[in-house]
């Protein structure tokens, strides 16, 4: 399948680690200029090198953290000098919450700073670069809408897909999409924060994934790279699991 991805250019945040660098590579390997976007500079300049040296473009590399309120428009300047525009945005960084932990104040302001309004002001900061070109494309990664207590990180999911439902019919007619990527148990640095040790990590799958194991950072990512592509002009405003069957809801 002709993706006709070749020569778009793509901002990926939370580019350091996990998902988001899996992205970014895929997004390379299709002939994608990618922006990456994240924290800590050491993991990004390298990442960047591996990208290069696989014979894609030179990555623009911003270290930024995505929730003070100056990134949105760091990263559109730095997208403008570097390229004239964008075409892509992968709403990738976020936080989860360690399973059933005690949240104060700052944890549930934290939560909804990075997996909402981070994602939000990015967009919409965009907004005109991705119109530009006619064929503008958002993906936000997200998470499952089920928890199994009280979740900040949930509730800002929830936040996000909605945001993002409304913000799909607001720039439909400029040519964009967006949808949300709901990943599963993915196997990353995050989730082995949380589950620690072979036997938690098997425990759980056996228990709640209907395939019997955690999903790969490759297998997020190729939906990721198809929801960017022009394959999927006429699929927006939606959320799609890639969960190996966890999800309950039909």
């Amino acid at each position: 399948m002709d993706l006709d991805l070749i020569g778009r250019r793509a901002v990926v945040t939370g580019a350091g680690a996990g998902i988001g660098r899996e992205i970014a590579h895929a997004l390379a390997r299709e002939g994608v200029s990618v922006a990456l976007v994240a924290r800590d500079e050491g993991r990004l300049r390298e990442l960047a090198r591996q990208i290069a040296d696989a014979g894609a473009p030179e990555p623009v590399v911003v270290a930024a953290d995505l929730v003070e309120r100056g990134t949105a428009a760091l990263v559109r300047a730095e997208v403008e000098r570097a390229w004239g525009g964008v075409d892509i945005l992968v709403n990738n960084a976020g936080r989860a919450d360690p399973p059933l932990a005690e949240l104060d104040e700052d944890a549930w302001r934290a939560s909804f700073e990075l997996n909402f309004h981070a994602k939000r002001m990015l967009a919409e900061e965009l907004r005109p670069l991705l119109a530009s070109g006619g064929r503008g494309r958002v993906v936000n990664l997200v998470g499952l809408l089920e928890p199994r207590g009280v979740s900040a990180a949930q509730a800002a999911v929830a936040a996000c897909i909605l945001w993002a439902k409304g913000f799909s019919r607001a720039v439909a007619a400029e040519g964009t999409t967006v949808n949300c990527v709901a990943p599963g148990r993915i196997d990353s640095e995050q989730l082995r924060r949380h589950f620690p040790t072979v036997e938690s990590r098997r425990a759980f799958a056996e228990e709640h994934i209907p395939v019997g194991r955690f999903g790969t950072p490759a297998e997020a990512a190729a939906l990721v790279v198809f929801l960017c592509s022009g394959a999927a002009s006429y699929l927006t405003g939606e959320t799609v699991s890639v969960d190996g069957g966890m999800h309950r809801r039909a």
